[in-house]
């Protein structure tokens, strides 16, 4: 297992707020000393260049992020936050080259995982919002398009909220122009619930599997498994996973019922995932999203230990 982290990350946010430094200290030092065995690595932030920004962002909104005016009551301005976010596509991006250069392993890919913040999966190309300040997941699907090779990339958003900006960034280029067909979003989530959107498929290769509020865990589990399916199906070259543990029964700010054992399992599933042409196992790379709960680090762990175990 490979860990990308940089431990700057922490050093912005409130313990006021539900998305705060002590999500990614505590986690840290919980996975350091319950695997010892594990790699870490500081993310290379060479990678991130705004040409590689402007793959999915406005130049209005790269602007905008070395502006001191909050962006909403949700993602407000913090000094360097525009760094920050860059480093976390650096995770992201580190990550998704690490997963395809791994694709031809003898013993498979080897699992990685980003853990950082802010999360990016509600950044739109012309905005922050939900805590996100730049979409890293839906930089490192086109990224991974563009740079290594990857000519099919699925995302696998499992957080509680609907990934609403991955949608808006990815569906325009995989629904028509030149990478049609290339891009494959699923999102399974709470609704109703913020941000409000997610309520329906907007094709065949973008599809969202709301889940009511209080849901019963075989149901959620169900969605996630037809979701994963239809992943598989798509034969992607590389999977990557907005990982957010905020379907936990306890989270905070949101009323779903998965508890550690159920994330394990989506851990094992991903392990076991295989291409449908070939039969190897598919390349992925996982990205920390949402998770508010004090267990967040018995909820990651439960979830890379599981995916660590060759399926």
């Amino acid at each position: 297992m490979l860990i990308l982290h940089d431990p700057r990350c922490a050093d912005y946010g409130s313990s006021m707020r539900p998305e705060q430094p002590a999500r990614v200290i505590r986690s840290a030092a919980h996975l350091r000393s319950a695997h010892p065995d594990w790699t870490w690595r500081e993310p290379d932030a060479a990678l991130v260049t705004d040409e590689v920004l402007l793959l999915a962002h406005t130049p209005a909104h790269l602007r905008r992020l070395g502006l001191g005016r909050d962006f909403d009551a949700d993602t407000p301005y913090f000094e360097g936050i525009g760094d920050h976010a860059r480093r976390a596509v650096a995770a992201a991006l580190g990550a998704a080259r690490h997963a395809m250069a791994q694709r031809d392993a003898a013993r498979g890919p080897e699992p990685v995982f980003s853990l950082m913040r802010p999360p990016g999966h509600h950044a739109m190309a012309e905005k922050a919002m939900g805590f996100c300040y730049l979409n890293q997941i839906a930089l490192a699907a086109i990224y991974a398009r563009a740079r290594l090779g990857a000519a099919r990339v699925a995302v696998w958003d499992f957080d509680a909220h609907h990934g609403n900006g991955t949608e808006a960034i990815l569906h325009p280029a995989t629904a028509a122009g030149p990478f049609a067909g290339s891009y494959f979003f699923a999102s399974i989530h709470q609704h109703p619930c913020y941000p409000g959107t997610g309520t329906r498929d907007l094709g065949p290769l973008t599809r969202n599997w709301p889940v009511p509020p209080r849901a019963p865990r075989a149901d959620h589990l169900a969605a996630l498994r037809a979701s994963l399916d239809a992943i598989i199906a798509f034969a992607p070259d590389l999977v990557l996973v907005s990982a957010g543990f905020d379907a936990y029964a306890r989270d905070p700010i949101t009323q779903m019922t998965l508890e550690a054992e159920d994330f394990a399992q989506l851990g094992r599933w991903l392990a076991a995932a295989r291409h449908p042409a070939t039969g190897r196992p598919i390349p992925a790379a996982a990205l920390l999203e949402g998770g508010y709960h004090a267990d967040l680090p018995l909820l990651i762990d439960a979830f890379l230990s599981a995916w660590n175990i060759p399926g």
